[in-house]
């Protein structure tokens, strides 16, 4: 393994462990975390997989409208580049290139793989409290187009 690779992956370990969420969606309707205890809650895991090759999350969403989910942290052993592999329960399948840095985590989906881009995604999401809060957004862009709020997302590390 190069140590672009391993550095990569050790940086991952901000990750590791139980989470809760809460969405808040435009209109302010918040999908509740049940951290708050208000609404389901929804949970994410991260953990290595593979021996420490691979990190695994699986998030449960108890809300009809929105899907479980698994993604898969990859990286490249030459560059140390992160790409993360998205599957949900609608049968969605996504790639999405992944940063990780200074304490700010992004994801983007800018070209078509699994599954037609009928727009562009991004996530960018700033770690805070310790490492125990990841506050972000989802934005959204149809080609050609400028970048628009899709939903808010905040991730508390479960006690």
């Amino acid at each position: 393994m190069t140590g672009n690779r391993t550095d990569a992956l050790a940086r991952l370990d901000v990750f590791v462990g139980e989470w809760v969420l809460e969405a808040c969606f435009p209109g302010d309707r918040a999908a509740r975390s049940g951290a708050t205890g208000e609404g389901p809650q929804v949970h994410s895991r991260f953990e290595w997989a593979l021996d420490q090759q691979f990190l695994l999350q699986r998030t449960e969403v108890p809300i009809p409208e929105a899907p479980d989910s698994l993604t898969i942290v990859s990286v490249d052993p030459e560059t140390g580049a992160y790409k993360q592999h998205y599957y949900d329960s609608r049968g969605v399948v996504r790639l999405y290139s992944m940063s990780l840095f200074d304490g700010v985590w992004t994801l983007t989906r800018e070209s078509p793989d699994f599954t037609p881009l009928d727009f562009r995604q991004r996530f960018t999401g700033t770690f805070s409290d310790g490492g125990n809060v990841i506050s972000g957004a989802w934005e959204k862009a149809a080609h050609g187009s400028d970048w628009e709020h899709d939903f808010g997302l905040i991730y508390r590390r479960a006690s």
